[in-house]
């Protein structure tokens, strides 16, 4: 049996149910159909079966189509979701496993979403393996949950338990949670409500590298308009400084991103590092960050530059340390020239230098991945963020999936495992983590820092307990409301034309309350 069907009647079911099945089959090996309760209920083909369902008020199919797939069948009504019926294909009067009579369980899981992820996790387990240590999570943010806890009073055991029972994590990424939540808690709690990041979006980059899906613009094809675009986002920010500054709050950590911010000249990076110290009390940053990004954009005087304007940490992102692997995601430097980028900054005194890697790059195998880890460590940057490959739905790369061999899950888990190890042997330890839908193995993405150097934007907006207002084209503020535990979302224009042309509704946009 490699296969699943699923029926549903409750099309507002289908996000959350293909999530899950996606955590045991590819995409291609699932169907799901929507279909009435009079379609399915015409499947039945026992009599007996209809009757004993009518009498427990519970809905399932016994008809099978093929012997090597697992049919289950989803039904809910106003009530909330009533039936969930698993049989293995075969003979259409031989039911092999029907989790929904074991009504224990039954009772034990409340008619929601969340129960019903439960009963499907526990109901796929016995035929397939989940590609998954998550259980039933496929939200990007799982520290969230720990800190929402937290929150409650609740102690470490009875977290870990919850986590377990609830969400059916497994334990090495329960210690991980609680690890990384426990390291950010002091820099996210208590919430100051006049405390505000910036974020400023340069949404260009030298090329377009094989699985990004930002909103990032390659210079040869829109590089004619960075410096309108230039002009326009000096203005926005100017705009939003004023309004944050009417409101009373104030700002206390900048990040530049994009994009690849220094794609911009030296006099377009100095003109807008200017007009920021000019805005912003630099002084009462705690942390200024600018994405430096690739080596091929960078020189020693937008370094210079950075530090006079009291930028005090930059990323530096290699993603791989293999000249192959970086031809083939589309990048034009060298590994030498990511080397020579590191020492001139380090030489230049930045406070913190982050690099960014990613695990499961076309071609890659454990030993690639080895080097690539060892090569940076030597470097001795204070972070290092190591992520998981994603196929993003808007990238080159999902365009092109069958001209390129992907690393097998359980290799790509191998090396995330080797960073782990190798990146604690080195004194970084994991301060932030989120997760992304699509990754190979159903892995995450973690921070490691040196202690003393862990990224107070990267915490921020992360678990979301603190207003981030952003600035440029595709960039996306989230205005925290901590007494409600929300937050509201204010999108920019995510294409520079729009923005520009569209600019006085941008500015309209940054008159809100903050």
């Amino acid at each position: 049996m490699n296969k699943i069907r699923l029926y549903t009647n409750d099309d507002k079911l289908i996000y959350d149910i293909e999530n899950l099945i996606a955590i045991f089959v590819l995409k291609s090996q699932f169907t799901l159909s929507i279909k009435d309760i009079d379609w399915i209920a015409n499947r039945y083909q026992e009599l007996d079966m209809m009757a004993h369902m009518q009498e427990q008020n519970l809905n399932a199919d016994i008809s099978f189509e093929d012997k090597e797939a697992l049919e289950i069948v989803v039904l809910s009504n106003d009530e909330g979701i009533k039936g969930v019926g698993y049989h293995l294909g075969g003979a259409q009067d031989q039911i092999v496993f029907d989790f929904h009579f074991n009504l224990p369980l039954l009772v034990q899981d409340k008619p929601d979403k969340k129960g019903l992820k439960r009963r499907l996790y526990k109901g796929l387990s016995p035929f397939f393996t989940p590609m998954s240590k998550w259980g039933i999570l496929t939200g990007i943010r799982p520290v969230k949950i720990v800190h929402e806890c937290l929150d409650k009073g609740m102690t470490e055991q009875e977290i870990r338990q919850f986590l377990h029972d609830e969400d059916l994590i497994e334990l090495e990424k329960i210690d991980l949670l609680m690890e990384i939540a426990y390291r950010e808690r002091p820099h996210l709690i208590p919430v100051d409500e006049n405390l505000i990041s910036l974020y400023i979006c340069i949404p260009f980059c030298p090329t377009r590298c094989l699985y990004c899906s930002f909103p990032s613009n390659p210079v040869a094809m829109k590089g004619k308009l960075i410096p309108e675009y230039v002009e326009k986002l000096k203005q926005e920010i100017t705009v939003t400084v004023e309004e944050i500054k009417k409101q009373g709050k104030r700002i206390d950590c900048v990040y530049i991103g994009g994009g690849t911010p220094t794609v911009l000249s030296e006099v377009q990076l100095e003109d807008l590092l200017h007009l920021i110290s000019t805005q912003v009390d630099l002084k009462q940053v705690k942390e200024f960050t600018v994405e430096a990004g690739r080596p091929d954009t960078i020189t020693r005087q937008k370094l210079q530059t950075m530090k006079k304007y009291g930028v005090d940490r930059i990323c530096i992102n290699p993603q791989s340390m293999n000249n192959h692997t970086l031809e083939v995601i589309g990048r034009s430097h060298r590994v030498e020239a990511i080397k020579d980028v590191m020492i001139m900054a380090k030489t230049i005194g930045f406070k913190t230098i982050n690099m960014d890697l990613i695990m499961g790059l076309p071609g890659e195998a454990l030993e690639d991945a080895e080097h690539t880890l060892q090569t940076v460590i030597d470097l001795e940057p204070e972070n290092v963020t190591v992520h998981t490959l994603a196929i993003k739905r808007a990238s080159r790369l999902n365009d092109h999936l069958e001209e390129v061999e992907l690393q097998k899950a359980n290799i790509v888990e191998d090396m995330v495992h080797l960073s782990q190890m190798m990146l604690r042997q080195a004194r970084l330890t994991p301060y932030y983590m989120y997760r992304q839908k699509h990754m190979i193995g159903q892995l995450e993405n973690v921070g490691y820092a040196l202690k003393g150097h862990s990224s107070l934007y990267n915490m921020r907006i992360m678990e979301e307990r603190h207003t981030i207002v952003a600035c440029g084209a595709g960039a996306v503020s989230k205005l925290c409301v901590p007494q409600e535990n929300r937050f509201e979302r204010v999108a920019n224009f995510k294409g520079i034309e729009d923005y520009l042309n569209r600019f006085d509704e941008v500015l309209q946009r940054k008159r809100v309350k903050y």
